[in-house]
């Protein structure tokens, strides 16, 4: 296992147990923050072990961040129809 992928692994842990606890701002700020630090992890995972395995971690990535996917999407909607 390359050490992007124990990163992206360990980032997804992370996630997962942060967001078991509540928050006064909905995890806003720490998806700011898992965000930032998510797309150098993504990079990394995909420098080192290919397109298809990017993907994946990207679509779990996705599952666990599910609200800015869902923003992100009304918005691009938004802007082309």
């Amino acid at each position: 296992m390359t050490l992007s992928l124990a990163a992206a692994f360990c980032w997804l842990v992370v996630a997962n147990l942060r967001a078991m606890f509540p928050s006064k701002d909905h995890h806003w700020r720490f998806a700011y923050g898992m965000m930032g630090i998510g797309v150098p992890i993504l990079m990394g995972v995909f420098v080192q072990n290919g397109l298809w395995v990017a993907m994946i971690c990207l679509a779990m990535a996705a599952w666990i961040m599910r609200w800015p996917v869902v923003y992100l999407w009304r918005w691009i909607k938004g802007r082309f129809v």
